[in-house]
C-alpha cells in the first residue's frame, strides 16, 4: 500500500476517533509503534544507542513519514537537557529538527490537513522554541512558540480529543503566563503574542501525562518543573519525580528532581539514599551524571547529616561541596556555595566554636546576596544558631 493511501486511512482514522475523548491515535502500524515506543522509553533511560537503532529501523519502514526522523532527533534533545552548559548537540539537534520540518513541509503541500504531518510540524516547531529559551534566545523562542501553537490549534480542530496534541498546548499557555511574572523583561514581547494561561496549562500538562500515548513521559517532565520550581509545590511534583526515576533509574535529572522533592518534603532518610545514588552513578562516570550533579548531592547529603546531628560528617560533605564550588563557579560564588558554608557556620555553632561560626557568617557576608542570606548571616552574628 502506498505512503499516501495510508496517509489518507491513518488521517481518516484520527478524525474518527477523535469524536471519543479519551481516543488516541497511532502513528503508524503496529511494527513502526512498537519500535518508536521502544525507542522513547530507551531515550528516558538515557540508553541512546538502543534508541538510535530503534529509530533507524522506524526510517527503514517509513522513509517518508516524520516519526523515526522527530523521535530520533529527541535523542538530541536529551543529550543538550542533560548537558545543558554543553554546546557540542546544539547543531545536529537543529538539522535533525530542520529534515522533520522538511518531511512534514513535503507532506503538508499536497494534502494541508494532514494531521500527523501538522502534528509532527507543531511538535518540532515546540522543541525548537524551548531550544531558544534554554539558549536564552527569548525573540526567537517566542515567534517559534507562537507558529507552533498555531499549527498544534489546527491539530485540535481535527482531532479534538487527542491528548498528545495537548503537551505543546499545554506548554504554551502554562509558560506564556509563567514567563512574564518571572522575567519581567519579556513582558513587552508577550504582549504581541496570544496571552497564556496557567491553570488550563497545567490541566493541559495533566491530561497529557495521564493519557497521551506518545508524550506522556515528557509532560510528567514539564510538570516535575512547573510544580517545583514555579507553583512552589514540591507535593504535586513528587508524585510525577517517583514515577519516571523508578522507571528510569539511568537518567540523572529525574534522580535530581526527585532527590530535591524529597529534601522539600524532609524524607531524610529517603533523600539521602538518592543522593548518594547519584554520588555513585558520578564515580562511575555514567552519562549525565557530571560534577554539577555530585555537588548537589554533597550539599544534600551533608544536610541530611546534619539534621541527623551527625556534625563530622556532615561538615566533610560540605567541605566536598565546597571545594567542588570552587572549581565549578567561574562566575563568582552560587547558591551552593553561599547555602554550605551558612551551614557550616551553624554546625561550628552547635558544637560551641562560635569564633569560627563567626568567621563563617562573615564570609557568607562577603559573598553576592542568595535568597535571605546577608540578613541570616548578620542575625546569626547577633545571637548563635540554634
Amino acid at each position: 500500500m502506498s505512503f499516501k493511501k495510508n496517509t489518507f486511512i491513518l488521517t481518516l482514522f484520527l478524525v474518527l476517533a477523535a469524536t471519543n475523548t479519551s481516543a488516541q491515535w497511532v502513528f503508524m502500524k503496529s511494527d513502526g509503534d512498537s519500535l518508536v515506543n521502544v525507542g522513547i522509553d530507551a531515550i528516558y533511560n538515557v540508553e541512546f544507542d538502543k534508541a538510535h537503532t530503534s529509530f533507524e529501523r522506524v526510517i527503514e519502514l517509513y522513509p517518508d513519514h516524520p516519526a523515526g526522523y522527530f523521535m530520533d532527533a529527541m535523542i538530541d534533545w536529551w543529550k543538550i537537557v542533560l548537558d545543558i552548559r554543553s554546546r557540542s548537540n546544539d547543531a545536529q539537534f537543529e538539522r535533525k529538527i530542520q529534515r522533520v520540518l522538511d518531511i512534514c513541509d513535503r507532506i503538508l503541500e499536497k494534502q494541508p490537513n494532514d494531521i500527523v504531518a501538522l502534528f509532527f510540524r507543531g511538535g518540532s516547531l515546540g522543541f525548537i522554541g524551548r531550544f531558544h529559551a534554554m539558549r536564552k534566545n527569548y525573540l526567537d523562542a517566542a515567534s517559534t512558540g507562537k507558529e507552533a501553537l498555531d499549527v498544534l490549534n489546527a491539530c485540535q480542530k481535527l482531532a479534538p480529543g487527542n491528548h498528545d496534541i495537548m503537551l505543546g498546548t499545554g506548554i504554551y499557555n502554562y509558560y506564556a503566563a509563567i514567563f512574564p511574572e518571572k522575567y519581567p523583561v519579556l513582558k513587552p514581547l508577550m504582549m504581541f503574542l496570544p496571552r497564556g494561561d496557567r491553570e488550563l496549562g497545567l490541566l493541559q500538562l495533566k491530561a497529557a501525562a495521564e493519557k497521551a500515548r506518545y508524550s506522556s513521559v515528557e509532560a510528567k517532565v514539564l510538570l516535575i518543573s512547573a510544580y517545583y520550581e514555579f507553583e512552589q509545590n514540591a507535593s504535586a511534583a513528587y508524585p510525577y519525580a517517583l514515577e519516571l526515576a523508578t522507571k528510569y533509574p539511568n537518567n540523572p535529572s529525574f534522580q535530581r528532581w526527585l532527590g530535591r522533592c524529597l529534601v522539600k518534603l524532609g524524607k531524610l532518610d529517603t533523600m539521602e539514599i538518592v543522593w548518594r545514588k547519584v554520588i555513585v552513578n558520578y564515580m562511575d562516570k555514567r552519562y549525565g551524571y557530571d560534577m554539577y550533579a555530585a555537588r548537589e548531592a554533597l550539599y544534600y547529603i551533608g544536610l541530611a547529616r546534619m539534621f541527623a546531628r551527625d556534625y563530622e560528617i556532615a561538615l566533610k560533605y560540605f567541605y566536598k561541596c565546597d571545594e567542588a564550588s570552587r572549581t565549578l563557579d567561574k562566575e563568582g560564588p552560587s547558591g551552593f556555595m553561599v547555602k554550605l558554608n551558612m551551614k557550616v557556620g551553624q554546625i561550628y555553632d552547635l558544637q560551641g566554636k562560635r569564633a569560627l561560626a563567626i568567621d563563617q557568617y562573615n564570609k557568607v557576608l562577603s559573598f553576592n546576596e542568595y535568597e535571605t542570606s546577608h540578613d541570616d548571616a548578620r542575625r546569626y552574628l547577633q545571637t548563635p544558631f540554634r
